[in-house]
């Protein structure tokens, strides 16, 4: 398995599964952010029709392009969906957001070998290792 810097590397396109549209939370700046540093982010709500300059799909399936990388915003409990939805879709790697910690949703991305992050933030990691997709 990858280590969160590694995956971070080497995806170019982030899934943000409750990506917000308010810029005073995390689910919107974290993404934002990290658009900035050259990655793309395809945001995922139910709710908006786009956020960061991009279409919002309302769920992974939906997006018709693969995605290096599904990262997500949303409680534990609803993680376990999510998962199954990424591994539904080819994805090689999710990461759930600081805070966000589940069992079930760890055994279901090993059952499927894809690398499994969780209760790390994308920006820390991003800086910590100082990454950038920018040339």
């Amino acid at each position: 398995m990858r280590s969160p810097q590694q995956i971070l590397a080497e995806a170019g396109v982030i899934a943000v599964v409750g990506a917000s549209r308010d810029p005073g939370k995390p689910a919107h700046s974290v993404p934002a952010l990290m658009q900035r540093y050259g990655w793309r982010i395809i945001p995922v709500n139910p709710k908006a029709d786009e956020l960061f300059g991009e279409r919002v799909y309302r769920s992974l399936a939906e997006i018709p392009h693969p995605v290096d990388l599904v990262d997500v915003f949303r409680p534990a409990e609803d993680a376990v969906e999510v998962v199954r939805e990424a591994v539904a879709i080819g994805a090689p790697a999710v990461w759930l957001q600081l805070g966000i910690v589940s069992s079930e949703a760890r055994r279901i991305a090993e059952e499927a070998g894809i690398d499994y992050v969780e209760d790390r933030c994308l920006a820390v990691e991003r800086a910590t290792g100082g990454l950038s997709r920018r040339n």
